[in-house]
């Protein structure tokens, strides 16, 4: 799976909506509410990167409420259990 995290400007009245909106388009796992510059955080986690294009570039500007958007397409995943299963393996 290809995984991309959009962080996500929205006009700030509609930032419930417009995370529910968000969240009902397929592809998209999870949507956010954070602090500081952006006000959402969408997952989106598809076969192939063709489908980011379309999620990103036609289905999110749909959305009611959007005002900006950043991609970032994520290379290599690390997380604390690929580090521990590591160390039970030896490996350095």
């Amino acid at each position: 799976m290809i995984t991309t995290i959009v962080l996500i400007q929205a006009e700030p009245k509609s930032i419930p909506k417009t995370a529910a909106a968000l969240a009902g388009i397929e592809g998209v796992t999870d949507v956010y509410s954070v602090s500081g510059e952006w006000d959402l955080i969408a997952m989106v986690k598809v076969a192939e990167y063709a489908q980011i294009a379309e999620i990103v570039t036609e289905k999110f500007p749909t959305v009611p409420g959007l005002v900006r958007t950043t991609t970032l397409t994520a290379f290599r995943a690390y997380s604390k259990a690929d580090l521990e299963q590591a160390w039970d393996l030896g490996v350095d």
